[in-house]
C-alpha cells in the first residue's frame, strides 16, 4: 500500500531528509570529479529523485532512511550516465566522444565545404 502523504507532510519529509543528499554527493566526490559533474546540477537530480522517493515509499516495505539512501545512490550512479549528462535520451549507453561544441563546429570550415560543393 502507498503511503497516504498530504503535500505538506511530504514536503516536511523531504526537508528533514535533505541531509542525505550532501552524505551521497560527499560519498561520491571522487565519482563526481572523474565524470566532471557539475555540484549544482547532482544535488538538483537528487533533490528530484528525494522528492520522489518520499511520494512513493510504502511503509510496509521497510524504513524509509533505507529507501531513501538506496534511491539516491542509485541516482548518483545515473548522473553520469552520457545519455542524461548530454540530454539525448536515445542515444546509445556509451556516447562520451561523440559530442562537440558549437564553437568548435563553426571553426572547423572544411565540416561545411563538402556540403557546399553538393549544394
Amino acid at each position: 500500500m502507498k503511503n497516504n502523504y498530504s503535500i505538506a507532510e511530504r514536503n516536511r519529509i523531504v526537508e528533514e531528509n535533505l541531509h542525505w543528499i550532501d552524505k551521497i554527493i560527499q560519498r561520491n566526490a571522487a565519482l563526481m570529479r572523474a565524470a566532471h559533474l557539475d555540484y549544482d546540477d547532482v544535488y538538483q537530480d537528487l533533490a528530484i529523485r528525494l522528492i520522489q522517493c518520499v511520494e512513493n515509499f510504502d511503509p510496509e516495505k521497510g524504513n524509509l532512511d533505507q529507501h531513501i539512501m538506496c534511491q539516491l545512490q542509485y541516482e548518483m550512479l545515473n548522473c553520469k550516465d552520457s545519455r542524461r549528462r548530454y540530454g539525448f535520451t536515445a542515444a546509445p549507453r556509451d556516447l562520451r566522444g561523440a559530442v562537440i561544441s558549437l564553437d568548435a563546429f563553426r571553426d572547423d570550415d572544411s565540416l561545411f565545404s563538402d556540403e557546399l560543393a553538393v549544394a
